[in-house]
């Protein structure tokens, strides 16, 4: 008579059964994803669901795909990795910037990626270890003419930035220093180099993430003229004194780290690697 089981169990029996090691080797990977599963289940909001509060306007970091519906980016990439390796599904939760942290105070997400560490921050949230370091750029049209050695030679200038981050304060430390022009903040930094390119301001102040990806394209109008030093490190911010899941997230990056996946994804977004020269402690 006719085995009636359905092909793929037939495939598995006559593959493996014969080949113990096999077998074994199957259920111990799988007891081990199960139980890795478990042991993460109940430090989310939701059980089983690792929630990303995330700005979803920000390439190449995190931005829509071209069905304007699919989060694709570094930091997508990073946030399903870590999901992964904690055995959770994961949801992203598009979130305006100036509100990102707020959310976490609330309990509207776990997580929020994409976060510049600063001692101000540092007091009132929880941080993972650093994955990637940045610093701030000075971007300007192409055939604008524009030079700036110094960062004090902005004054003069109309100045763009997003706000609510380093670039705004780092703007407005310069301001406070007695230099004079006219600024503007945007909510977005998409908006920032739009009005770039139609003449509404002369620069652009960025981290160099956001501004490589705009100054790197094949035939792109921008490029940089000034970069400042690499003292910015952005890491994952989670609600003050959810420390569980912090170490949980700081081992599966460490793994990421160690196993070249986040060498993959900085390639993947970058066609290079800039994440390898994080160091831990």
């Amino acid at each position: 008579m006719q085995s009636i089981r359905p092909l793929w169990v037939r495939v598995f029996l006559n593959e493996y059964c014969m080949k113990p090691v096999y077998v074994l080797l199957i259920f111990t990977n799988l007891f081990f994803m199960a139980c890795n599963s478990r042991r993460y289940q109940g430090l989310t909001i939701k059980k089983g669901v690792l929630s990303v509060g995330v700005e979803i306007n920000y390439p190449p970091m995190e931005y829509y795909d071209v069905d304007g519906v699919t989060p694709i980016g570094f930091d997508i990439d990073l946030a399903k990795a870590l999901a992964d390796r904690l055995g959770l599904e994961i949801r992203f939760i598009d979130t305006a910037w100036e509100g990102i942290l707020a959310g976490l105070d609330s309990n509207r997400y776990d997580i929020a990626i994409n976060i510049t560490v600063l001692e101000e921050r540092q007091e009132r949230y929880n941080f993972t270890l650093p994955y990637i370091d940045s610093s701030i750029v000075i971007a300007v049209l192409g055939d604008s003419g524009i030079q700036i050695n110094e960062p004090e030679e902005i004054e003069g200038f109309r100045i763009g930035f997003q706000n609510n981050t380093t670039a705004q304060y780092f703007t407005e430390r310069l301001y406070a220093q007695g230099l004079r022009f006219v600024f503007y903040s945007y909510d977005s930094i998409i908006n920032c180099f739009d009005d770039l390119i139609i003449g509404r301001i002369d620069m652009v102040v960025v981290d160099n993430i956001a501004a490589f990806y705009y100054t790197e394209k094949e035939n792109s109008p921008y490029k940089v003229v000034w970069i400042g030093p690499t003292d910015e490190f952005i890491a994952i911010a989670l609600k003050k004194g959810n420390t569980l899941l912090a170490d949980a997230l700081n081992m599966s990056l460490k793994e990421l780290f160690e196993d070249g996946t986040m060498a993959e994804i900085s390639y993947k977004h970058f066609n290079r690697d800039i994440v390898s020269g994080i160091l831990f402690p």
